[in-house]
């Protein structure tokens, strides 16, 4: 079981529409696969088309509460996709961990206590929420590696110093295991020459960290959330899905020797 947490404090970077995409191109491609919605706003459970009113156990649960995932993950598709769903719940939970003897720990000991009736996921992954707070510390500290979705854009680079910084905090007091899975550029318009310039800039600064995958701006991926659909299942052919497609193999390969 490989985790990996979706993280990048900046808002609007794609960090919900890359954990569920690339969720799916991974189920896709065979894995069993489980997406923890770990923000508050819950759009990632917004976007698989769970409602609000049907979110009975959810991550706030699995961190503060006595489930173990199995009970709260909700199957999705052919059986190869599951969900833990988040609601407005975990906007108090930031609070509550402060008071917690094992604040920064949490999801770690919870993911790794899985009931036996959950079985065995490939891939477990988290959707921070966009800040440093003490819920993406728990994504970190439970994680194996962090994935930082990086718009296309001319402040892209600013504030990742933070990020990596943090990063470095968690490895430092809590995981000396985690590890940079790496960069993806995202909402890239190849037409302007400002994205190709932010991605050589990119490429540049940060080397092999970047993925070769590289996430369009496209239409079809914004449309997708709002037919409770993975840009997969909501047009197979589009660019978007064929990007997504080609980030889940870079990820096989970084780590499992597959092309």
């Amino acid at each position: 079981m490989r985790i990996i947490a979706i993280a990048n404090q900046k808002g609007g970077v794609g960090k919900t529409t890359t954990t569920i995409n690339l969720g799916a191109a991974l189920a896709e491609q065979g894995k069993r696969v489980l997406l923890v919605d770990l923000d508050p706003q819950g759009n990632t459970s917004t976007g698989l088309g769970i409602p609000a009113d049907a979110r009975k156990n959810t991550s706030y649960d699995l961190l503060l509460g006595d489930s173990a995932p199995d009970p709260i993950a909700v199957g999705l598709g052919a059986g190869q996709l599951w969900l833990i769903p988040a609601n407005t719940d975990l906007a108090s939970a930031d609070i509550e961990l402060h008071a917690h003897e094992k604040r920064s720990f949490l999801l770690h000991d919870a993911l790794r206590h899985m009931g036996p009736d959950a079985g065995d996921f490939d891939y477990i992954l988290i959707d921070c929420p966009p800040s440093l707070n003490l819920l993406t510390v728990n994504a970190m500290v439970a994680a194996h590696a962090v994935l930082v979705p990086l718009q296309a854009e001319f402040y892209a680079l600013e504030g990742l110093s933070q990020l990596m910084m943090t990063i470095r905090e968690v490895r430092t007091k809590a995981n000396p295991g985690l590890r940079i899975e790496g960069v993806v550029l995202t909402m890239a318009d190849m037409r302007n020459r400002l994205s190709q310039q932010v991605e050589a800039d990119v490429r540049q600064t940060l080397g092999d960290l970047v993925f070769q995958s590289v996430i369009p701006r496209n239409v079809r991926i914004s449309e997708a959330p709002s037919y409770a659909q993975t840009i997969l299942d909501y047009d197979p052919l589009s660019k978007g899905s064929q990007a997504y497609r080609a980030l889940a193999l870079e990820v096989l390969a970084r780590h499992e020797g597959t092309r």
